[in-house]
């Protein structure tokens, strides 16, 4: 993940242009096969009995998350949430909601929550330290520049090479910039997606690399005289996954629950209902 937060014109344009994917190798934790039958709020062993605690970042940007309120179940991680906590019998009333910073989220140690959704790719040193559901989104990242730049004309990733560019620390994004892009210089790294956006607004960088969707949401928000130069992907795909605490008892059931979303079709159709503009940005090479 993720930053700045905020994405195809048809359900298989957004598969072929999403399931690319970029960032580092993923990696998911399971707890072994479990059945339906398991998965009850009785059966599950959650902070608070009888209720299921989601965390998040605050704020929390669109189109993850609607009017900077998680439990309104409107925005795309929202309302993954409560798709997946019905598929283990929890009422939308049964959520509690908690905030979690990104950054220490995936960070070893006890957890405050039973699962946090807050574009957290599944990477294999994160699952070092914290378990991951089956993933339920695959993003590309996105090329930010102001309209009118150098930047803003590239039609390639090798035209990007000499560009100052600007990342968000701890996000697959940095790993994506130096495997495809392998720019000249260094990237500049910044602690928050508020350091991002004023380092692209102040032309501290020519372009900053996001998670396409949050690119969306940066471009008509937060900086409308940018522009999305184009998509790219990187070996592995970007896989955002729930995260829990490392053997949680839990992590199982969450992959359960969201296996069978996307079986279902419902998965689909929160992610094209939420994210459907992503596959219209230029894919680069």
């Amino acid at each position: 993940m993720p930053l700045l937060r905020p994405a195809t014109l048809l359900v298989s344009a957004l598969v072929l242009a999403l399931l690319a994917g970029c960032g580092s190798k993923s990696s998911s934790t399971t707890t072994g096969a479990v059945s339906a039958s398991d998965c009850t709020p009785s059966k599950l062993q959650t902070k608070s009995a009888g209720k299921l605690t989601v965390a998040t970042d605050k704020p929390a940007y669109p189109p993850y998350f609607e009017d900077n309120d998680p439990t309104n179940g409107r925005g795309f991680e929202s309302a993954v949430a409560y798709a997946v906590a019905n598929r283990l019998g929890f009422s939308k009333s049964d959520v509690d909601w908690t905030v979690e910073p990104f950054n220490s989220s995936y960070a070893p140690g006890p957890k405050s929550f039973d699962l946090d959704v807050n574009e957290i790719s599944i990477t294999p040193p994160r699952a070092e330290h914290v378990d991951f559901s089956a993933p339920y989104y695959t993003a590309n990242q996105a090329i930010v520049a102001a309209k009118g730049s150098d930047a803003a004309s590239a039609s390639t990733l090798a035209d990007l090479q000499s560009a100052s560019l600007g990342v968000q620390i701890g996000t697959t994004s940095l790993d994506a910039v130096n495997s495809e892009i392998q720019p000249s210089s260094d990237p500049k790294v910044f602690n928050d997606s508020n350091d991002v956006v004023t380092a692209l607004k102040e032309g501290q960088v020519d372009a900053v690399v996001v998670d396409l969707p949050t690119a969306l949401y940066l471009t008509s928000a937060q900086v409308p005289d940018a522009t999305i130069v184009g998509q790219f992907s990187a070996p592995g795909g970007d896989r955002w996954g729930a995260l829990l605490a490392k053997g949680s008892p839990l992590t199982g059931c969450v992959s359960h629950a969201i296996d069978e979303l996307r079986s279902s079709g419902e998965l689909g159709r929160i992610e094209q209902r939420w994210m459907s503009q992503a596959a219209q940005a230029p894919v680069l090479h």
